[in-house]
C-alpha cells in the first residue's frame, strides 16, 4: 500500500471533528514551498543589495545581450 493510500485510509477513519485541524494542516504543508520560494528570492534580492561589484547596476538591451551569445532575434511584423 502506498503512503498516500495508507494517509486516505486515516483520514477516512478519524471523526469529523478532527477534521478542520487536519485541512488546515495539509493547507500549511501545501503553502510550505510557496514560503521557501519566496524566502529563497529574498535572499537573492538582498544577495544582491549586499553585491559591491560596482557594475551591478550596469545593464544592456537585449539586442546586445543576444549578440554578445550568438543569438539571432527573429522580427514579426
Amino acid at each position: 500500500m502506498s503512503e498516500r493510500e495508507q494517509a486516505k485510509q486515516i483520514i477516512d477513519q478519524l471523526p469529523d471533528f478532527k477534521m478542520g485541524r487536519l485541512l488546515a494542516f495539509l493547507q500549511g504543508m501545501k503553502y510550505d514551498d510557496e514560503i521557501e520560494d519566496d524566502l529563497f528570492c529574498e535572499q537573492l534580492y538582498q544577495n544582491y543589495l549586499d553585491d559591491p561589484d560596482p557594475e551591478k547596476d550596469e545593464t544592456i538591451s537585449l539586442e546586445e545581450l543576444c549578440r554578445q551569445e550568438g543569438i539571432e532575434l527573429e522580427v514579426q511584423n
